[in-house]
């Protein structure tokens, strides 16, 4: 269930603490520029009083030539407060995108990959880019007018005041009504048509990556037409929940210009009856009806704020809900840390959901052997890695390293001490020699090339164009599943950790450079210690010892 906007709101400000200054100067000038534009307007009308022979407050200057000053200093000044304020509210917001993409990013690692496992992909997406980028309405255009309306409306109020108490008071009333009860009322309104939104715009991102990846087997089997009906369906959800924002937004303004013209001409009525009760004068019932008419500027934007406001929480709770989010695997930092001598298990056991994968497992894996799993599909092998890797905890049983348990382990020495190859290797956008470097940062380009002969991978490199500055494709479409799986292993070759995980390492291969790949792990074998997992019997040919997940025995 989705939190109250005003909760929302006030974490999001919470954000703002390391640039507290900058949003006071804005604040400042932003109240400063609105009073400007106000006065601006209530200065002409002290013009025209003054042909008309009418007394005016001791505030305006007396001569023709004085407004005459005074409004182009009002107008310059507007410009150039207008233009800083924005400049500064610019700087907040786009400062504070960076610190939130960054928090998201860590949020992600953190939770990776134990609660990620389910999440939709398209939805993170959104999250990560539209989500983010919705906050900037937030942090330029919601927080600094908040306060600026609050300060321009209360030094109205205290000026329309000035004429007459009661004059101030529907003042004040006007202002919280505009700025206040409308907000809250279109926000109410409006805020599950915001949510609905963005999920289905989620939704939406989700699809059409899905499809983009599955282009060629759409094609293969003819399944054009269902998924463009599919598309056809997604984008007229997605139509409709915009045409609900858009219906708020219509209310939203039709309200705030009816009240906008009911309180101005209540002003108007009230000052013609205090006139009649000689109260107020005419230079008072012009200058105070004047001054309301031409200051519901902030107050006003508070309101078409609450248009977008919608949109901008439910992103905000999106984000607010990754970052609040706790793994479910917590890092571990401050042990002693640990040089690899062996690694085993004892008695584990575990389960996704109720689901029963590993039942009293264990196993010894003494530094420099090569322990080979070997089962059917679904039998826990690839399961085991990850727990020794520590993506999961163990429901019962240890996983040990250098017969300490992983769970107290620092995790990033946990990290640096183990490579792990997955059955399908992700490929960046980048050139081969980053793809491979993955595995150590700031690798040079003779470690890279060592790793990928190794991998068996080097002469297929220097036939490509550009060599190891060859670009490859998002996802690596370019390449083969057998090239991929290559390049995830000259990264685990590269990363050096001396206890190796391989899962599925030659599924992809033919027998040749399974060959290759197998005498190099048998040539690192004094300073590496591997697990290997393989469904294939000429794989587990390297292993000194054969775990047998189905038969659960050691051969």
């Amino acid at each position: 269930m989705r939190r109250p906007g005003i909760v929302i709101m006030g974490k999001l400000i919470g954000l703002i603490r390391p640039l507290v200054f900058f949003m006071v100067i804005a604040v400042m000038m932003g109240t400063a520029g609105y009073l400007c534009a106000s006065f601006l307007t209530i200065a002409g009308a002290a013009g025209a009083l003054m042909a008309l022979g009418q007394p005016l407050p001791a505030i305006f200057p007396h001569t023709f030539r004085g407004i005459f000053l005074l409004l182009v200093c009002l107008g310059v000044l507007r410009g150039v407060l207008h233009y800083f304020e924005q400049e500064c509210n610019h700087y907040i917001a786009f400062k504070l995108l960076a610190i939130i993409r960054h928090q998201v990013f860590a949020a992600l690692r953190r939770l990776c990959p134990a609660k990620l496992e389910g999440k939709d992909r398209g939805n993170l997406i959104s999250l990560i880019t539209s989500d983010i980028e919705l906050l900037e309405v937030f942090y330029a255009h919601t927080v600094s007018p908040i306060a600026i309306a609050f300060l321009t409306s209360l030094i109205m109020v205290c000026w329309i005041g000035s004429f007459h108490p009661l004059c101030g008071v529907l003042a004040l009333a006007g202002y919280s009504t505009v700025g206040i009860l409308l907000p809250l009322w279109n926000g109410k309104r409006g805020a599950a048509a915001g949510m609905a939104y963005r999920q289905q715009f989620g939704r939406m991102n989700s699809f059409i990556l899905d499809s983009l990846r599955g282009l060629q087997e759409i094609l293969q089997y003819g399944r054009q037409k269902e998924r463009l009906e599919e598309l056809k369906r997604e984008s007229g959800t997605l139509a409709k929940e915009n045409a609900q924002l858009k219906r708020h937004e219509g209310d939203s303004a039709a309200a705030c210009g009816a009240c906008i013209s009911l309180f101005s001409f209540a002003m108007l009525f009230l000052s013609l009856w205090l006139n009649t009760r000689g109260s107020l004068n005419f230079s008072g019932i012009v200058l105070v009806t004047v001054s309301m008419m031409s200051s519901f500027g902030p107050v006003t934007a508070l309101s078409n704020l609450s248009n977008n406001l919608n949109q901008t929480l439910a992103c905000g709770e999106r984000v607010l809900s990754i970052l609040e989010e706790t793994p479910q695997i917590e890092e571990i930092q401050g042990m002693e840390p640990v040089i690899f001598s062996g690694a085993g298990c004892q008695d584990v056991e575990f389960s996704y959901g109720e689901e029963k994968i590993l039942n009293q497992v264990g196993l010894d894996i003494p530094k420099g052997c090569i322990l080979g799993i070997h089962g059917r599909s679904g039998s826990g092998k690839s399961t085991l890695l990850k727990l020794f890797m520590r993506f999961w905890d163990v429901q019962a049983g240890s996983v040990q390293i250098s017969r300490r348990d992983v769970r107290n382990i620092n995790t990033s020495n946990l990290r640096q001490m183990e490579s792990f190859v997955t059955q399908e290797t992700v490929i960046f956008h980048d050139s081969i020699e980053a793809n491979i470097a993955v595995g150590k940062p700031g690798a040079t380009r003779k470690e890279v090339i060592r790793a990928a002969k190794k991998a068996s991978i080097h002469d297929f490199i220097q036939t490509l164009p550009k060599g190891y500055d060859t670009l490859v494709e998002e996802l690596g479409d370019s390449l083969s599943g057998g090239e991929k799986q290559r390049i995830g292993i000259a990264r685990a070759f590269l990363h050096d950790g001396p206890f190796l995980l391989l899962d599925e390492p030659t599924s992809n291969l033919d027998s040749l450079n399974e060959g290759i790949i197998l005498k190099a792990l048998k040539e690192e074998k004094e300073e590496r210690t591997v697990l290997l997992v393989s469904h294939r019997q000429s794989t587990m040919n390297i292993a000194d010892q054969v775990y047998e997940m189905d038969e659960i025995r050691v051969s």
